[in-house]
């Protein structure tokens, strides 16, 4: 039989368990246009070798399910953008925010520098600005359950 105060501390390690999870900027994300406010891909962005990266795993915009960059240049060009990196080598900076050169952008076929981070009233959203120059465009995707 499970003591109270062990039923408490079991309590209390799970919702910690849960609340770290909710409250990283890696997982799945659905991207959520700034000017239509349309959903338009879920990107999966995860760690490695403590460098941020993220990768389109669907495209939930209709008609776009099969999209081919075709205006695309090097490497990228007339692939398919399901499955491309869309954020690449972005460092952590502090204070849980991400800065990177390299936040692609397929329907453009441009690549902006980059400012990524939770927003801090919820914990849910993440807010992604795409720099050229001294202009800015901010979104905010939207977590996915896992």
């Amino acid at each position: 039989m499970i003591k109270p105060y062990n039923r408490i501390l079991i309590a209390f390690v799970f919702f910690g368990i849960q609340l770290g999870q909710s409250q990283s900027v890696f997982g799945t994300w659905k991207t959520i246009d700034d000017r239509t406010g349309k959903p338009k891909a879920i990107i999966d962005i995860y760690e490695k070798d403590g460098l941020m990266y993220g990768k389109v795993i669907e495209i939930v915009e209709e008609g776009k399910e099969n999209f081919i960059c075709e205006k695309c240049e090097g490497d990228r060009k007339d692939k398919p953008v399901l499955g491309m990196h869309i954020i690449e080598e972005a460092e952590h900076v502090g204070d849980g925010v991400y800065k990177g050169d390299t936040l692609f952008d397929p329907q453009q076929a441009m690549t902006f520098r980059c400012k990524i981070w939770l927003n801090p009233d919820n914990h849910d959203e993440l807010k992604v600005r795409g720099y050229l120059a001294f202009i800015y465009r901010t979104q905010t995707w939207q977590r996915v359950d896992g």
